[in-house]
Protein backbone atom coordinates (compact mmCIF):
# COMPACT_ATOMS: atom_id res chain seq x y z
CA UNK A 1 0.00 0.00 0.00
CA UNK A 2 2.85 2.41 0.85
CA UNK A 3 4.37 1.85 -2.60
CA UNK A 4 1.00 2.49 -4.23
CA UNK A 5 0.57 5.73 -2.26
CA UNK A 6 4.06 6.93 -3.29
CA UNK A 7 3.18 6.28 -6.92
CA UNK A 8 -0.03 8.28 -6.50
CA UNK A 9 1.93 11.13 -4.89
CA UNK A 10 4.29 11.14 -7.88
CA UNK A 11 1.35 11.40 -10.27
CA UNK A 12 -0.09 14.30 -8.26
CA UNK A 13 3.27 16.08 -8.38
CA UNK A 14 3.42 15.53 -12.16
CA UNK A 15 -0.10 16.88 -12.68
CA UNK A 16 0.84 20.54 -12.13
CA UNK A 17 3.75 20.26 -14.55
CA UNK A 18 1.59 18.52 -17.16
CA UNK A 19 -0.90 21.38 -16.96
CA UNK A 20 1.89 23.92 -17.26
CA UNK A 21 3.59 22.38 -20.30
CA UNK A 22 0.57 21.00 -22.18
CA UNK A 23 0.52 22.37 -25.76
CA UNK A 24 4.03 23.81 -25.25
CA UNK A 25 6.95 22.73 -27.42
CA UNK A 26 9.89 20.77 -26.03
CA UNK A 27 12.88 20.07 -28.28
CA UNK A 28 14.94 17.02 -27.34
CA UNK A 29 18.49 16.64 -28.60
CA UNK A 30 19.61 13.02 -28.78
CA UNK A 31 23.38 12.71 -28.76
CA UNK A 32 25.43 9.96 -30.29
CA UNK A 33 26.46 8.62 -26.86
CA UNK A 34 22.82 7.96 -25.90
CA UNK A 35 22.20 6.20 -29.21
CA UNK A 36 24.96 3.74 -28.29
CA UNK A 37 22.93 2.41 -25.34
CA UNK A 38 19.90 0.50 -26.66
CA UNK A 39 18.27 0.23 -23.23
CA UNK A 40 18.67 3.96 -22.54
CA UNK A 41 17.29 4.84 -25.97
CA UNK A 42 14.23 2.64 -25.42
CA UNK A 43 13.43 4.37 -22.12
CA UNK A 44 13.99 7.83 -23.60
CA UNK A 45 11.61 7.14 -26.47
CA UNK A 46 9.09 5.63 -24.05
CA UNK A 47 9.29 8.91 -22.10
CA UNK A 48 8.66 10.78 -25.37
CA UNK A 49 5.54 8.65 -25.94
CA UNK A 50 4.29 9.60 -22.47
CA UNK A 51 4.95 13.29 -23.15
CA UNK A 52 3.02 13.02 -26.40
CA UNK A 53 0.14 11.25 -24.64
CA UNK A 54 -0.28 14.00 -22.02
CA UNK A 55 -0.28 16.79 -24.60
CA UNK A 56 3.29 18.08 -24.86
CA UNK A 57 4.47 18.97 -28.37
CA UNK A 58 7.76 17.14 -28.69
CA UNK A 59 10.42 17.47 -31.39
CA UNK A 60 13.54 15.29 -31.64
CA UNK A 61 16.81 16.50 -33.19
CA UNK A 62 19.57 13.91 -33.27
CA UNK A 63 23.14 13.18 -34.19
CA UNK A 64 24.88 9.82 -34.62
CA UNK A 65 28.54 10.56 -33.97
CA UNK A 66 29.75 7.15 -32.78
CA UNK A 67 27.83 5.31 -35.49
CA UNK A 68 29.32 7.58 -38.16
CA UNK A 69 32.83 7.04 -36.81
CA UNK A 70 32.38 3.26 -36.94
CA UNK A 71 31.05 3.39 -40.50
CA UNK A 72 33.98 5.57 -41.54
CA UNK A 73 36.46 3.16 -39.98
CA UNK A 74 34.84 0.28 -41.86
CA UNK A 75 35.22 2.28 -45.07
CA UNK A 76 38.86 3.01 -44.26
CA UNK A 77 38.31 6.73 -43.71
CA UNK A 78 39.95 8.37 -40.71
CA UNK A 79 37.73 10.58 -38.54
CA UNK A 80 39.13 14.07 -38.08
CA UNK A 81 37.72 16.87 -35.95
CA UNK A 82 38.33 20.62 -36.24
CA UNK A 83 37.24 22.83 -33.33
CA UNK A 84 34.92 20.10 -32.10
CA UNK A 85 33.26 19.50 -35.49
CA UNK A 86 33.78 16.55 -37.81
CA UNK A 87 35.79 17.48 -40.89
CA UNK A 88 33.51 16.44 -43.74
CA UNK A 89 34.71 15.74 -47.28
CA UNK A 90 32.45 14.25 -49.96
CA UNK A 91 33.15 10.63 -48.98
CA UNK A 92 32.45 11.42 -45.32
CA UNK A 93 29.28 13.30 -46.23
CA UNK A 94 27.89 10.27 -48.04
CA UNK A 95 28.46 8.14 -44.94
CA UNK A 96 26.95 10.82 -42.67
CA UNK A 97 23.85 11.02 -44.84
CA UNK A 98 23.28 7.26 -44.88
CA UNK A 99 24.04 6.60 -41.21
CA UNK A 100 22.50 9.77 -39.75
CA UNK A 101 19.77 10.99 -42.07
CA UNK A 102 18.55 7.58 -43.28
CA UNK A 103 19.35 4.66 -40.95
CA UNK A 104 19.32 6.39 -37.55
CA UNK A 105 16.51 8.79 -38.43
CA UNK A 106 14.24 5.96 -39.56
CA UNK A 107 15.21 3.78 -36.60
CA UNK A 108 14.18 6.45 -34.07
CA UNK A 109 10.84 7.04 -35.78
CA UNK A 110 10.10 3.34 -36.16
CA UNK A 111 10.96 2.63 -32.52
CA UNK A 112 8.64 5.43 -31.38
CA UNK A 113 5.85 3.91 -33.46
CA UNK A 114 6.46 0.44 -32.00
CA UNK A 115 6.24 1.90 -28.49
CA UNK A 116 2.84 3.39 -29.25
CA UNK A 117 3.78 6.91 -30.31
CA UNK A 118 3.36 8.67 -33.63
CA UNK A 119 6.44 9.94 -35.45
CA UNK A 120 7.46 11.43 -38.79
CA UNK A 121 10.97 11.50 -40.26
CA UNK A 122 12.07 14.86 -41.65
CA UNK A 123 15.05 13.89 -43.78
CA UNK A 124 16.10 14.23 -47.42
CA UNK A 125 13.85 11.31 -48.40
CA UNK A 126 10.74 13.03 -47.00
CA UNK A 127 11.00 16.74 -46.15
CA UNK A 128 14.19 18.58 -45.20
CA UNK A 129 13.28 21.38 -42.78
CA UNK A 130 16.79 22.78 -42.20
CA UNK A 131 18.31 25.23 -44.68
CA UNK A 132 21.88 26.38 -44.23
CA UNK A 133 25.19 27.54 -45.59
CA UNK A 134 28.83 26.55 -45.21
CA UNK A 135 30.04 27.17 -41.67
CA UNK A 136 33.01 29.51 -41.28
CA UNK A 137 34.88 29.33 -37.98
CA UNK A 138 37.85 31.52 -37.08
CA UNK A 139 40.56 30.09 -34.83
CA UNK A 140 42.34 32.02 -32.08
CA UNK A 141 45.10 33.07 -34.47
CA UNK A 142 42.55 34.72 -36.75
CA UNK A 143 42.78 32.09 -39.47
CA UNK A 144 39.64 30.50 -40.87
CA UNK A 145 39.28 26.76 -40.18
CA UNK A 146 38.63 24.39 -43.04
CA UNK A 147 35.73 22.19 -41.97
CA UNK A 148 34.82 20.89 -45.40
CA UNK A 149 31.12 20.28 -46.01
CA UNK A 150 29.91 21.41 -42.58
CA UNK A 151 26.92 23.71 -42.37
CA UNK A 152 25.35 26.39 -40.23
CA UNK A 153 21.53 26.40 -40.07
CA UNK A 154 20.14 29.69 -41.34
CA UNK A 155 16.44 28.82 -41.65
CA UNK A 156 14.02 26.28 -40.13
CA UNK A 157 10.73 25.38 -41.82
CA UNK A 158 8.60 26.02 -38.77
CA UNK A 159 5.29 25.46 -40.55
CA UNK A 160 6.06 21.83 -41.39
CA UNK A 161 7.19 21.07 -37.83
CA UNK A 162 4.25 22.90 -36.22
CA UNK A 163 1.73 21.14 -38.46
CA UNK A 164 3.09 17.75 -37.48
CA UNK A 165 2.99 18.65 -33.78
CA UNK A 166 -0.59 19.90 -34.10
CA UNK A 167 -1.45 16.57 -35.74
CA UNK A 168 -0.07 14.71 -32.72
CA UNK A 169 3.15 13.49 -34.33
CA UNK A 170 6.75 13.72 -33.15
CA UNK A 171 8.98 15.25 -35.86
CA UNK A 172 12.37 13.47 -35.96
CA UNK A 173 15.07 15.69 -37.48
CA UNK A 174 18.63 14.60 -38.36
CA UNK A 175 21.39 17.16 -37.92
CA UNK A 176 21.96 17.86 -41.63
CA UNK A 177 20.86 20.81 -43.73
CA UNK A 178 20.42 21.73 -47.37
CA UNK A 179 21.67 24.88 -49.06
CA UNK A 180 19.59 27.12 -51.31
CA UNK A 181 21.20 25.39 -54.30
CA UNK A 182 20.33 21.92 -52.99
CA UNK A 183 23.74 20.85 -51.66
CA UNK A 184 23.74 18.84 -48.44
CA UNK A 185 25.84 19.68 -45.38
CA UNK A 186 26.73 18.03 -42.09
CA UNK A 187 25.66 20.02 -38.99
CA UNK A 188 26.73 19.77 -35.35
CA UNK A 189 23.75 18.24 -33.50
CA UNK A 190 23.85 20.74 -30.61
CA UNK A 191 23.82 23.62 -33.11
CA UNK A 192 20.93 22.08 -35.08
CA UNK A 193 18.89 21.56 -31.91
CA UNK A 194 19.49 25.16 -30.85
CA UNK A 195 18.36 26.45 -34.25
CA UNK A 196 15.18 24.36 -34.15
CA UNK A 197 14.32 25.32 -30.55
CA UNK A 198 14.86 29.02 -31.30
CA UNK A 199 12.78 28.92 -34.49
CA UNK A 200 9.89 27.19 -32.72
CA UNK A 201 10.03 29.47 -29.68
CA UNK A 202 10.30 26.30 -27.60
CA UNK A 203 9.48 26.23 -23.91
CA UNK A 204 12.42 23.88 -23.35
CA UNK A 205 15.46 22.43 -25.06
CA UNK A 206 16.65 19.25 -23.36
CA UNK A 207 20.18 18.13 -24.22
CA UNK A 208 20.47 14.40 -23.48
CA UNK A 209 24.07 13.50 -22.89
CA UNK A 210 26.35 11.14 -20.96
CA UNK A 211 27.03 13.65 -18.19
CA UNK A 212 24.73 14.34 -15.21
CA UNK A 213 24.72 18.12 -15.72
CA UNK A 214 26.84 20.96 -14.34
CA UNK A 215 28.89 20.06 -11.26
CA UNK A 216 30.40 22.57 -8.83
CA UNK A 217 33.17 20.04 -8.37
CA UNK A 218 33.80 17.98 -11.54
CA UNK A 219 35.11 15.12 -9.39
CA UNK A 220 31.97 14.95 -7.23
CA UNK A 221 28.63 14.00 -8.84
CA UNK A 222 26.88 14.95 -5.60
CA UNK A 223 27.77 18.59 -6.38
CA UNK A 224 25.23 18.68 -9.23
CA UNK A 225 23.62 22.10 -9.72
CA UNK A 226 19.93 21.58 -10.40
CA UNK A 227 19.19 25.15 -11.56
CA UNK A 228 21.51 27.93 -12.66
CA UNK A 229 21.10 31.37 -14.23
CA UNK A 230 23.08 32.54 -17.24
CA UNK A 231 24.99 35.01 -15.04
CA UNK A 232 25.89 32.31 -12.51
CA UNK A 233 27.07 29.98 -15.27
CA UNK A 234 29.37 32.65 -16.70
CA UNK A 235 30.79 33.26 -13.21
CA UNK A 236 31.54 29.55 -12.79
CA UNK A 237 33.31 29.48 -16.17
CA UNK A 238 35.46 32.47 -15.17
CA UNK A 239 36.22 30.87 -11.79
CA UNK A 240 37.29 27.64 -13.46
CA UNK A 241 34.61 25.55 -11.73
CA UNK A 242 33.23 24.48 -15.11
CA UNK A 243 35.92 22.42 -16.79
CA UNK A 244 37.13 22.69 -20.38
CA UNK A 245 35.06 19.74 -21.58
CA UNK A 246 31.82 21.32 -20.36
CA UNK A 247 32.52 24.88 -21.48
CA UNK A 248 31.32 24.47 -25.11
CA UNK A 249 28.13 22.71 -23.94
CA UNK A 250 27.41 25.39 -21.32
CA UNK A 251 28.12 28.21 -23.79
CA UNK A 252 25.75 26.52 -26.23
CA UNK A 253 23.05 26.46 -23.55
CA UNK A 254 23.55 30.17 -22.86
CA UNK A 255 23.38 30.97 -26.58
CA UNK A 256 20.09 29.08 -26.76
CA UNK A 257 18.65 31.17 -23.92
CA UNK A 258 19.80 34.32 -25.72
CA UNK A 259 17.82 33.18 -28.76
CA UNK A 260 14.54 33.14 -26.84
CA UNK A 261 14.13 29.56 -25.62
CA UNK A 262 12.57 29.48 -22.14
CA UNK A 263 14.85 26.95 -20.44
CA UNK A 264 17.68 24.64 -21.44
CA UNK A 265 18.37 21.39 -19.60
CA UNK A 266 21.45 19.15 -19.62
CA UNK A 267 20.40 15.66 -18.54
CA UNK A 268 22.11 12.28 -18.35
CA UNK A 269 20.20 10.22 -20.90
CA UNK A 270 21.54 6.99 -19.40
CA UNK A 271 19.40 7.46 -16.27
CA UNK A 272 16.16 5.53 -16.64
CA UNK A 273 13.22 7.87 -17.37
CA UNK A 274 15.47 10.91 -17.00
CA UNK A 275 13.22 12.93 -19.33
CA UNK A 276 10.12 12.42 -17.18
CA UNK A 277 12.04 13.03 -13.97
CA UNK A 278 13.49 16.28 -15.32
CA UNK A 279 10.22 17.67 -16.68
CA UNK A 280 7.58 16.40 -14.27
CA UNK A 281 9.29 16.63 -10.87
CA UNK A 282 10.13 19.75 -8.88
CA UNK A 283 13.90 19.21 -8.60
CA UNK A 284 14.64 17.15 -11.70
CA UNK A 285 17.75 15.06 -12.26
CA UNK A 286 19.94 17.33 -14.39
CA UNK A 287 20.83 21.01 -14.64
CA UNK A 288 18.38 23.59 -15.96
CA UNK A 289 19.64 26.89 -17.33
CA UNK A 290 17.38 29.91 -16.94
CA UNK A 291 17.83 33.42 -18.29
CA UNK A 292 17.69 35.27 -14.98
Amino acid sequence: MENAIRKADTLIEAMSWIKRFRDKTTVIKLGGSVLEDDDALQHILLDVCFMQTVGLRTVIVHGAGARISRAMATAGIESRFVMGRRFTDQATLEIVEKVLAVDTNNEIAQTLEKLGGRAMTLNFESTCVLTGELLRLVEGNGEESDLGLVGNVTEVDRMVIDNLCYAGQVPVIPSMCQTESGSRLNVNADSAATAVAAALGAEKLIMLSDVPGVLRDPADEDSLIDSITAAEARQLIQAGSIGEGMIPKVEGCLETLDRGVGKVHVVDGRVRHSLLLEIFTSKGVGTQFIGS
